[in-house]
């Protein structure tokens, strides 16, 4: 159980160093006068600091270091 949680930090780890962030679209209501509506798209970021990658890896390797066979 442990070494299968130490590849699951790893790779999500090594996943966090290469893509640093993602965006996506919002629809979001401006206006919302009875039967008129009017929305537009908004774009959304969220982004993550590139050294908890790092700490992920770190701590996978360490979590299968540590496991007992």
């Amino acid at each position: 159980m442990n070494k299968t949680i130490g590849i699951l930090l790893i790779i999500v780890g090594v996943a966090m160093l290469i893509w640093t962030g993602f965006t996506y679209t919002k629809k979001e209501k401006i206006i919302d006068a009875g039967p008129i509506q009017v929305s537009a798209d908004r774009e959304k970021t969220v982004n993550w600091p590139p050294y908890l990658g790092g700490v992920l890896v770190i701590g996978g390797i360490v979590i299968i270091a540590v496991s007992k066979k």
